[in-house]
């Protein structure tokens, strides 16, 4: 099973946010891949493919409630079957969130540290989560 969400940033001014989607693996709780993007089904879709390119097989989708708000990648890109929504499922992952933004100034909402480009927005997060969450050991 794999748990996707998305957590914003900006770039510049909070009108023009920028948003990571990742997913982690639900057993593991592991990030498996990430992708920046808005908060589009297009987005989504690269997720899905970066998910397809790893080969990973998604049995189950577990995600939040975000179909139900204006733009709803989750309802319209899963198959409804494979999907669970369930918060309780996605304290893990929301955890990572909250890691993030404690961690690297940059992701804070309440910040004068930010991006001008996104190029170097994308760059430094990509890099930040690669060596945090795939190098680093923790025990």
């Amino acid at each position: 099973m794999i748990k996707v969400d998305e957590s914003w940033s900006f770039v510049g001014s909070k009108k023009r946010p920028r948003w990571l989607w990742w997913a982690e693996d639900h057993t593991s709780g592991q990030i498996v891949a990430f992708v920046f993007g808005r908060r589009t089904h297009q987005t989504f879709r690269e997720l899905q493919a970066l998910l397809n390119q790893a080969k990973i097989r998604v049995r189950k989708w577990i995600t939040d409630a975000w179909w139900r708000m204006a733009a709803p990648a989750y309802y319209d890109c899963l198959d409804q079957r494979l999907r669970i929504e369930n918060k309780a499922l996605m304290q893990s992952l929301e955890r990572k969130h909250l890691t993030l933004r404690m961690r690297f100034k940059r992701l804070a909402r309440k910040t004068i540290c930010f991006s001008k480009s996104v190029l170097v927005h994308d760059t430094i997060t990509g890099l930040f989560i690669n060596h945090f969450f795939f190098s680093y050991q923790r025990f």
